[in-house]
């Protein structure tokens, strides 16, 4: 009998420690989390444009493809690597995320470039042709995959960054949650946002007072502009994540020089406005300084990108001109 006790004390004191780890990890992840909140956002804000243009009955399929890629990317891809890079090879970190940024700040820049010279790109003019809107799904997909890549890696880098694990279990478990719990409150945001113009038809056919019925058909006014204002907001994002990436990596790798500048600059806008406005306004200024200089970076990539890297890959995989 008293061995048994002896156990079942021992399991209790296992359970308590368990709790305990489970419970570090998820403040950790909490703490970690939050240092993540403005690429969140940004993520959030970048991927509905990604749905525009199709069938109702196709976002929400769009979006749950998008979201398993996403957990692949953090969680398969990522978490591994961030692992090894923290541990064996922490000065490889700021190139690669320089390289993610001045992908994102192509992008951006690319999408800005069209608005003021429209010009067709000739691999979607043949798809259209075909009528093919199974591949243009497939190439939309692919294509926020890929931003989802970079924001993820953007992500879990400052997670890491963010993590007092004391050994490297803590540290997969915290990177983990917040890889889940970054990407389930991203897309349940995004499916929210792009069937809210269903929840508006509902609304107004089917409430059953007149304002639930005038709530719903200002919901489907609504949604056209919000959608439209998103896809700003996401290029604006790209932009300025982008160029924040590429500059701090610039002081990481010893060339402080601009970003000790923006800082400074930001300081003065924070100081001339009045006190409780200060940190917004500065905040305001070098996220405004760190789009323009993205914006810049993205159209010296623009040349670079469509005439040298998207031929050379266009030749290894068989598909010319795709970027």
């Amino acid at each position: 009998m008293s061995g048994l006790l002896a156990l079942l004390d021992d399991v209790a004191g296992i359970a308590k420690v368990a709790a305990s780890s489970v419970d570090d990890v998820v403040a950790a992840a909490g703490k970690a989390g939050a240092k993540t909140a403005g690429v969140i956002i940004d993520d959030a804000a970048v991927t509905p444009k990604y749905v525009q243009g199709f069938a109702p009955a196709r976002e929400l399929p769009i979006i749950w493809r998008i979201a398993r890629g996403s957990v692949f990317n953090k969680i398969v891809l990522l978490l591994p690597v961030a692992l090894l890079l923290a541990n064996f090879a922490p000065w490889l970190i700021t190139p690669l995320l320089m390289i993610g940024g001045s992908y994102l700040c192509f992008e951006g820049a690319e999408k800005i470039f069209h608005v003021l010279f429209p010009h067709g790109s000739h691999v979607i003019e043949e798809d259209m042709k075909k009528r093919d809107p199974g591949h243009l799904e497939e190439q939309k997909v692919k294509g926020a995959i890929k931003t989802d890549f970079i924001l993820s890696a953007e992500i879990m880098t400052i997670a890491l960054a963010a993590i007092e694990a004391p050994n490297i279990w803590m540290q997969t478990a915290t990177l983990a949650v917040v890889g889940l719990g970054v990407t389930l409150a991203v897309y349940g945001s995004v499916a929210l946002i792009v069937k809210m113009d269903d929840v508006g038809l509902y609304l107004a056919k089917n409430a059953s007072t007149p304002v639930g019925r005038g709530l719903g058909r200002g919901l489907v006014k609504a949604m056209p502009g919000v959608m439209k204002t998103l896809s700003i907001v996401g290029t604006a994002a790209m932009l300025w994540v982008g160029g924040s990436i590429i500059i701090h990596g610039m002081e990481v790798l010893g060339f402080g020089w601009l970003g000790h500048h923006i800082h400074d600059w930001a300081y003065a806008v924070g100081h001339a406005v009045p006190a409780q406005w200060e940190k917004a306004a500065e905040w305001i200024a070098k996220a405004t300084m760190d789009g323009v200089f993205g914006l810049a970076w993205g159209f010296v990539l623009i040349p670079l990108a469509t005439k040298v890297i998207a031929p050379m890959i266009g030749r290894f995989s068989n598909k010319p001109g795709v970027h």
